[in-house]
């Protein structure tokens, strides 16, 4: 509950607080409120470090004083000597860090100075120059601090590195030559590789920059690298040949574990459960060895909007709003935040978009269809053990499975998990659907998952009772889902047809597989217009996922295995497109929305004065629906 406040302590707090985001007193030049113990020296207050190494400083000209403070001053260097492009005005000005850029900084610094290696993970907001400052920083330890160290700049796509290589050419082309060292020559500039197109050289500093990309991991590969900027790793894909974690690893184990040596890696946010999410999440709990550093909105100083009546703008808040205040913001921080609001339909996508602390960042980035609190009330039903994992055997030839002993047999690593054995000695036996979603053969590939659901019909809630996940060639798979079926009571057999389709279209397989598991069984999903298996589209998708959604919502299917809760934290909806967030999974979650999908449709079908329906199109066993 946010407390009252009357409007002159508001006001009296707000003055405060403006006052120390006063930035008008920092001045870079002079030593003025930048970072580290400092000591007045010329008229300047400089690092104490540098007096301790040039007790000579003091009597010195003031360039020869100049060059010898940048190796110490970091800071110093960039108002002297970095020029960027502004991005409000398009200008070409000299560096002055911005306030997240200085605590940037300070984590940086504060590591070099204890004498340890850099590393940090950064999760960054909308822009405030992040991206700069690290490759400010690595560019002042070539140019500055060592010679002969190499860089390496590695984002998510070529365009990303190139675009932060074009920062460091600007910075070269306006170098200020007064500040080169008199070995250094009177200009620096970049010289190409010949047969490499991708690393160009220092001469005079005899040193690399590398840029690559997350794509073309080779060519990272191979150099004595000590300084890395990895970009916007929340966006390395995964595929078959190579992950995130292994390029990360690979650039990370070439560097030395020394003292100013640089690791940066940072990112925006792209939903949770990414490689980056998971290095963060090390990096808060004290595993990592990279510090982490986020910003959030209201510590960029553009964000902020002038407020003529205090009282007006308080009134309007709401409570999320009110909180911020609590959080510390100024009214003219949040009377922005109120306005900005505004250009979205939902709060969700404002988060994503301007987040107040990192949980938002991750867990806002791509808006989730799932609420929160009812995937927290599914995964209540997680707890429940298997009473058996193995695998699904059966007695005779595969194509006769449908008239064979089948059977589950306990094994320690099997890839089948049972939860509830078959209801086969009630009055009504239970009726079972087991739903098919056909993934890749290889162990690289999206997995292929047999789920078997319970149906349930008011107040009997549908739930999972088995299921099978692993990679299995195709028509392994069909048979094995039969045989399934077959134990569950000659469950009702739904194949997801997507994958099969394909394949047949280059092979002809699929609609071999899909007939001979028809005449050996018979009891198996048919669309409209009597084709067999679920054939997922933009629309019958939609359809199944607002199944699922409503499921959730109603609380009316139970959920045993928690991969499959995970799977939905994963999942997001862009503008009615769901997907998977990248490297992620849906399999497991696609069996759940397509099962409660088809439950919904066969009792719909159900004619009401009738105990058996005719069919309509929906379901064959054999001949007519399903349910009795």
């Amino acid at each position: 509950m946010v407390p009252d406040y009357c409007i002159e302590d508001i006001l009296e707090e707000n003055a405060r607080r403006n006052a120390l985001l006063d930035d008008s007193l920092y001045d870079p030049l002079i030593g003025v409120g930048c970072y580290g113990e400092r000591v007045e020296a010329g008229g300047c207050l400089v690092p104490r470090c540098l007096l301790d190494e040039h007790p000579e400083y003091p009597g010195l000209k003031r360039l020869a004083q100049e060059r010898l403070r940048i190796v110490e001053d970091f800071e110093f260097w960039c108002a002297r000597c970095v020029t960027i492009k502004d991005k409000l005005s398009g200008r070409n000005v000299r560096l002055v860090l911005n306030r997240p850029q200085r605590r940037l900084l300070a984590v940086m610094e504060g590591q070099r100075m204890a004498g340890r290696p850099v590393r940090v993970i950064l999760l960054k907001a909308r822009q405030w120059g992040g991206s700069t400052l690290v490759q400010m920083y690595l560019a002042w330890m070539q140019l500055v601090r060592h010679k002969g160290w190499n860089s390496l700049i590695c984002g998510h796509l070529h365009a990303t590195s190139k675009s932060i290589k074009r920062m460091y050419n600007l910075m070269l082309r306006h170098y200020p030559r007064e500040m080169l060292a008199a070995k250094d020559g009177k200009v620096l500039r970049f010289s190409k590789l010949e047969g490499q197109p991708h690393v160009q050289q220092l001469e005079s500093r005899e040193c690399l920059v590398i840029t690559g990309s997350s794509r073309s991991e080779d060519a990272v590969r191979g150099y004595d690298i000590a300084l890395s900027h990895l970009s916007e790793v929340a966006f390395w894909q995964s595929s078959v040949m190579h992950s995130p974690d292994d390029l990360v690893r690979s650039v990370c184990g070439s560097i030395v574990l020394k003292p100013e040596t640089v690791i940066v890696l940072e990112s925006t946010a792209n939903g949770v459960g990414d490689y980056f999410h998971d290095e963060w999440l090390r990096a808060l709990s004290g595993r990592s060895d990279k510090e982490p550093v986020f910003v959030p909105w209201h510590e960029i100083g553009i964000y902020s909007l002038a407020v003529d009546d205090a009282s007006a703008v308080w009134e309007q808040l709401d409570d999320y709003e009110r909180t911020l205040w609590d959080d510390g913001c100024t009214l003219e921080q949040i009377n922005w935040y109120h306005n900005k609001r505004r250009e979205y339909r939902v709060q969700q996508l404002m988060m994503a978009e301007y987040p107040s602390n990192a949980s938002e960042a991750f867990t806002m980035s791509g808006y989730n269809p799932f609420a929160p609190e009812h995937l927290d009330r599914l995964a209540e039903g997680c707890t429940v053990e298997p009473v058996l994992i193995g695998d699904i055997h059966a007695d005779g030839q595969e194509g006769a499975a449908a008239k064979s002993n089948v059977r589950l047999v306990s094994e320690s690593n099997g890839l089948l998990k049972v939860w509830e054995r078959p209801m086969k000695e009630s009055p009504v036996k239970a009726k079972y659907l087991v739903v098919v979603d056909v993934g890749g053969r290889s162990e690289m590939s999206d997995y292929s998952v047999i789920a078997v659901l319970k149906m349930g019909r008011h107040p009997e809630k549908t739930r999972v009772v088995a299921q099978w996940r692993g990679h299995i060639d195709h028509d392994r798979l069909a048979w094995k889902s039969m045989q399934l079926a077959k134990f569950y009571n000659n469950a009702l057999l739904a194949i997801e047809s997507n994958t099969l389709t394909n394949e047949a279209a280059r092979a002809g397989e699929s609609e071999y597989i899909l007939k001979s598991l028809y005449l050996a069984y018979g009891s198996m999903y048919k669309r409209e217009g009597g084709q067999l298996g679920f054939h997922t589209n933009a629309k019958t998708k939609r359809m199944a996922i607002a199944e699922l959604i409503a499921s959730l919502r109603d609380g009316t299917y139970i959920e045993r295995d928690m991969d499959a809760v995970n799977e939905m934290r994963d999942y997001e909806d862009h503008n009615g497109h769901y997907k998977a967030r990248a490297g992620k999974h849906d399999d497991i979650l696609m069996t759940r929305a397509i099962g409660l999908y088809i439950i919904k449709r066969l009792w719909t079908a159900l004619a009401p004065d009738k105990g058996l329906a005719e069919d309509r199109g929906v379901a064959h066993y054999p001949g007519r629906l399903f349910f009795s």
